[in-house]
């Protein structure tokens, strides 16, 4: 398998998250504020079956292009978990803890993309 950029990662997740019903799958660029990652994929589902399920698959979903995660992590239990591919963190939230945490608000001076591009 060749190796993936950035985008293409990107692209990816964002697919898998929308074909299994997350919701507000937001895409932003942090790469110029900060050396954690390039990209940040917030999205969220409305339990903790679903936020889990929705991790589950972007990790088989990933694994199966031979991409693991560095990183796995379950916050407050299944209410976020964090996939960290290096360059690229899915974060998916139960909805209340995603307005709890409001990472949108923290990476703000982040550039927003536009998640209906990567799903054409």
């Amino acid at each position: 398998m060749a190796e993936m950029t950035d985008i293409e990662i990107v692209k990816k997740i964002v697919k898998v998250l929308d074909s299994k019903k997350a919701g507000n799958i937001r895409v932003i660029r942090i790469g110029d504020l900060t050396i954690l990652a390039n990209y940040f994929i917030i999205a969220e589902g409305t339990s903790t079956t679903q936020v889990k399920a929705l991790a589950d698959e972007v990790d088989f979903q990933m694994g199966q292009l031979g991409i693991e995660p560095k990183c796995a992590m379950g916050q407050q239990g299944v209410n976020w978990i964090s996939l960290d591919y290096i360059d690229v963190v899915a974060h998916i939230f139960y909805k209340e803890t995603r307005e709890f945490y409001d990472l949108e608000r923290l990476w703000a001076d982040g550039e927003e993309l536009n998640v209906e591009e990567f799903l054409k």
